[in-house]
């Protein structure tokens, strides 16, 4: 089931065909399609059990699967995931990752590990999540542990943004939130995405989700029942239908 009307088609950075994955005999992922092109935020949206986080894993590479992953129209290896993240395709993990000892700066750092001891290109780095979060930049020196939860997930996308990524993958940024940081979160990836970076968004509530994205999809029992136009949703109840159908 698809929702009536044309969606935009946008070249895919990152093109996901027939993704399959398993816990042991339980086949977690059923043959998944999934496509973000630049300036893309697309949404994967279901039920608790559905896989939306099994899908943003086996994307990196961090369980058994099969099928392909494209990114710029060439396949990721299926078990690389730092191999992943240094072609940058980036996930920040639900529950954020931080490392909760180490100082904000310390967090951030490590995300551009990659990058050595250029100085110039880390400061460059810094200053774009400081644009982003101005209240990481007040707490740099400050263990990321003792932050609030939604100081934490600043952290985390900081990080992950730190990496330069050409493709964001986020599972649950707004879990445990309360509604005013998650709306400022969420805003920022749609900043992102309207800067040309694709996202690929996990979201367990559905409609702030919807606000953002060009596309989403509906994942349920590990395969995709619909494709999502956010502009046709007109209410809950039109959601509650894709959800239902």
């Amino acid at each position: 089931m698809t929702a009536a009307g044309t969606l935009e088609v946008v070249p895919p950075v990152l093109d996901v065909r027939g993704l399959t994955a398993r816990y042991g005999h339980v086949e977690a992922l059923k043959g998944v399609d999934l496509t973000a092109g630049r300036g893309e935020l697309v949404a994967v949206l279901g039920p608790n059990g559905a896989g939306k986080s099994t899908l943003l894993r086996a994307i990196m590479g961090l369980i058994p699967n099969q099928g392909e992953v494209r990114f710029l129209d060439k396949s990721l290896p299926r078990r690389d995931p730092a191999g992943a993240a240094n072609k940058g395709v980036v996930l920040v993990p639900e529950g954020r990752g931080i490392f909760g000892p180490m100082t904000v700066l310390e967090n951030l750092e490590l995300g551009a590990f990659a990058i050595g001891r250029d100085k110039a290109e880390m400061e460059r780095r810094l200053n774009r999540v400081f644009e982003l979060f101005p209240r990481v930049k007040e707490r740099l020196k400050q263990v990321a542990g003792s932050m609030s939860g939604g100081e934490q997930q600043m952290v985390a996308v900081g990080r992950a943004m730190m990496s330069d990524p050409k493709v964001l993958l986020l599972d649950e940024p707004s879990l445990g939130l309360a509604p005013r940081v998650t709306g400022e979160i969420l805003d920022t990836l749609g900043a992102l995405s309207a800067s040309g970076l694709p996202v690929v968004l996990v979201e367990q509530k559905a409609p702030l989700a919807l606000k953002l994205a060009c596309r989403a999809y509906l994942l349920s029992l590990g395969r995709i029942v619909a494709t999502i136009n956010p502009r046709e949703v007109k209410s809950h109840d039109e959601l509650a239908q894709y959800y239902f159908a």
